[in-house]
C-alpha cells in the first residue's frame, strides 16, 4: 500500500533520521557538503558548492564577517574542482571559527563524513576570510593548504548582526555584577568555563600539529643527507666481451 501523501514528510525525515544513525559502509553513499550545510542552516540553495556564492546573489545576504549560522562559501582549489561549503557553529574571534561540515576529512578510512566544531582559521593578510586553513582529522591539525573563500552566505531575513553571537564576558572584581541573578551568574560563569576549555584544546591541538610538521621537517632534511653511493665504473674488458659475445 502507497503511503498517503500527508505522511510524506514524515517518512522522509525517518529515512533522513535512520541514514544519519546507521555506520556508513564501503557500499553507502558519501554524505556530500552541499545537502549537509543546506539542512544545517536553512539556506535554500541547491547545485554544487561552487554555485553557491553567486546563487546567493540577491537571496540571501552574504558578507566577509563569520557568524554563527553562516555558511562558509569555498572556491574551486586544486582537486577540489566543486567548491565546499560548510556552516559556523562559533565564532571564537575574528580569525578563528569552529564549523559543522561533511565530506572533509576522510574518518577510519572512509569519506562522506560529518565533522562538528572543527577549527578553520583565517590566514589572509587583510584579516577579510579570503583564505582560510582548516582541521584536517588525519594529521589531527590544521592543513598547511591555504584555501581561497568566497566569504559567508548568512540565514534568510538575518543580517550578520544578528547572527553574531555576543563575547564572553570575564567577570573580574572592578564590573558589577548585582544586576545578574544567580541562575545568570551561574551560567556565565559555565560559558567562561567551556570556552576556556575549548581555547585550551585547540592551543593544545596546535602545538601537536607544529611537533608533526617539526618532525616531517627533520625526516626530510635527513632523508637529503644521505647520499646515495656512487656505483664503481667497470674497466672495458675487450677478450672478456668478445668471450661472451661468442657463448664462451
Amino acid at each position: 500500500m502507497s503511503p498517503r501523501p500527508g505522511n510524506l514528510p514524515v517518512l522522509a525525515l525517518a529515512a533522513a533520521l535512520m541514514i544519519a544513525a546507521c555506520p556508513a559502509t564501503a557500499q553507502d553513499a558519501m554524505l556530500q557538503c552541499v545537502p549537509y550545510a543546506r539542512q544545517v542552516s536553512g539556506i535554500e540553495i541547491y547545485g554544487d558548492a561552487h554555485s553557491w556564492w553567486q546563487q546567493a546573489d540577491g537571496r540571501y545576504e552574504r558578507g566577509k564577517r563569520p557568524a554563527p549560522g553562516a555558511v562558509l562559501a569555498f572556491k574551486p582549489h586544486r582537486s577540489m574542482q566543486l567548491g565546499h561549503v560548510a556552516a559556523v557553529s562559533k565564532v571564537i574571534d575574528s580569525r578563528r571559527v569552529l564549523l559543522d561540515h561533511a565530506n572533509w576529512s576522510p574518518i577510519n578510512g572512509r569519506k562522506g563524513q560529518v565533522e562538528r566544531n572543527v577549527l578553520a582559521e583565517d590566514v589572509s593578510a587583510a584579516n577579510d576570510w579570503s583564505e582560510v586553513r582548516v582541521w584536517y582529522s588525519p594529521i589531527g591539525g590544521l592543513g598547511t593548504t591555504r584555501y581561497p573563500v568566497h566569504g559567508f552566505i548568512y540565514p534568510q531575513g538575518r543580517k550578520p548582526q544578528d547572527l553574531q553571537a555576543a563575547p564572553v564576558q570575564i567577570a573580574s572584581a572592578d564590573q558589577p555584577t548585582g544586576k545578574l541573578s544567580r541562575a545568570e551568574r551561574k551560567a556565565q560563569r559555565q560559558a567562561e568555563k567551556e570556552a576556556r576549555k575549548r581555547l585550551k584544546q585547540i592551543e593544545k591541538q596546535r602545538r601537536e600539529y607544529a611537533k608533526y610538521l617539526k618532525k616531517q621537517q627533520k625526516a626530510q632534511r635527513e632523508r637529503a643527507g644521505v647520499s646515495v653511493p656512487s656505483v664503481p665504473r667497470l674497466e672495458a674488458d675487450p677478450i672478456g666481451d668478445l668471450i661472451g659475445r661468442s657463448g664462451g
